[in-house]
């Protein structure tokens, strides 16, 4: 009893950074308009990087992740990216000056590129395989959670004013008690940086974790331009729907332990034909069937492709998963969040034309075909690599 109760309070404490790894970028989206009308005259360039600009500085971060740990343990590595995340995110509420802005977003960045792996390696180190993938899935539930958490916070905040928004990072001082409390201080051992070598041994977790970031954020960066532009509905329930795909996600997690069991080797096309129907029901019409039916399915496809991923590439690497596969993994995710609109609407203007406001969900469909052929073609070395598990 003793035994369980002190791996609940280990779990809390991983957990608890897995809820925050997401609010990165996307905790101050609902305040951006506030904050351009704060910044108004400045390029707008500048002020989309207040949402962007964290991803790169994670991707930076996460190419010297094995570095770090390889001098660092594990309690020193979480608390100083947790109060780096803590003092950087809400200390933008006291700036009035956009260059402050961004250097505090970009050490925003620095610290989830610490916080990241460890969030998901973490429960590679410490707990055995049988137990990898339904943690895998509660991490995933949690980060979807404090999407709908910061993104309800902020939005709320930003109604006071547009610094306001910011002070939602507070919520990191709660995983800074549980981890001081409760995460041993060890070192997890150096693993080499992200290399060719360590792409081609990790590529079907790796590329499948880049296809599922690019697809996903088609969505939050699309569905509310489109159903604003062909429906009646109103922000309020265009935002309901929005996180109505964040709870679904959440649902899945706290269910993807159960699916693994019963379903594992079916698990690795539910994502991809997920977010194919998903995107297609979104590219048909503006009805709020198709709409609520798209949303959820595009819930389940990132609640199930995330923990998937993390899962297998986590039993494969086994212990050292923190310093060697997770550092990829995150670069894979941010880096698809970044590089979604730069690539899915180029796609979308050449096959469909600037005219259709739906073309992005359609070229979701195609990109959601190139995953499922991605998913078919490493299934047979995944599967060998799993019955080895």
């Amino acid at each position: 009893m003793s035994n369980n109760k002190q791996n609940g309070k280990l779990s809390s404490a991983i957990l608890s950074i897995s809820l925050l790894t997401v609010m990165a970028g996307a905790a101050v989206a609902p305040a951006l308009g506030v904050i351009r009308d704060h910044f108004a005259g400045m390029p707008d360039m500048l002020l989309q990087l207040i949402i962007s600009l964290p991803a790169l500085l994670i991707i930076v971060t996460n190419m010297f992740f094995p570095w770090l740990c390889s001098r660092f343990k594990t309690r020193t590595l979480a608390l100083s990216g947790l109060v780096l995340y803590v003092v950087a995110g809400a200390g933008c509420f006291f700036v009035n000056n956009l260059t402050l802005l961004l250097v505090l977003r970009a050490l925003l960045g620095v610290s989830v590129g610490v916080m990241m792996p460890l969030s998901t390696g973490l429960l590679a180190y410490y707990y055995p395989p049988e137990r990898q993938a339904s943690l895998m899935g509660l991490s995933a539930a949690m980060n979807q959670m404090g999407g709908v958490v910061a993104t309800l916070l902020a939005g709320l905040l930003a109604n006071i004013g547009w610094n306001y928004a910011f002070l939602v990072y507070l919520l990191g001082l709660i995983a800074v008690v549980l981890v001081l409390m409760y995460l041993p201080n060890e070192r997890l051992g150096g693993g080499n940086r992200p290399s060719l070598r360590l792409l081609k041994q990790f590529h079907p977790s790796v590329v499948g974790m880049f296809l599922v970031m690019i697809l996903f954020f088609i969505y939050p960066t699309r569905f509310a331009i489109s159903a604003h532009a062909g429906t009646s509905l109103s922000n309020t329930a265009i935002t309901l729907i929005m996180v109505g795909l964040d709870l679904v996600a959440f649902l899945i997690g706290l269910l993807f332990g159960r699916m693994m069991r019963n379903l594992r080797y079916a698990m690795k096309y539910i994502p991809p034909v997920g977010f194919i129907v998903g995107y297609l029901f979104l590219s048909l019409g503006s009805s709020l069937q198709l709409l609520l039916l798209g949303s959820a399915l595009i819930g389940i496809a990132n609640g199930i492709g995330v923990p998937y991923l993390n899962t297998i590439a986590s039993m494969k690497a086994g212990k050292e998963a923190a310093s060697t596969v997770m550092p990829l993994l995150s670069i894979a995710l941010y880096l698809g969040q970044f590089l979604s609109p730069l690539l899915v609407m180029p796609l979308s203007n050449l096959c469909f034309g600037q005219a259709d406001l739906l073309s992005p969900f359609k070229a979701g469909v195609i990109i959601g075909f190139v995953y499922m052929i991605q998913a078919f073609l490493t299934r047979k070395k995944q599967v060998v690599e799993e019955a080895k598990q």
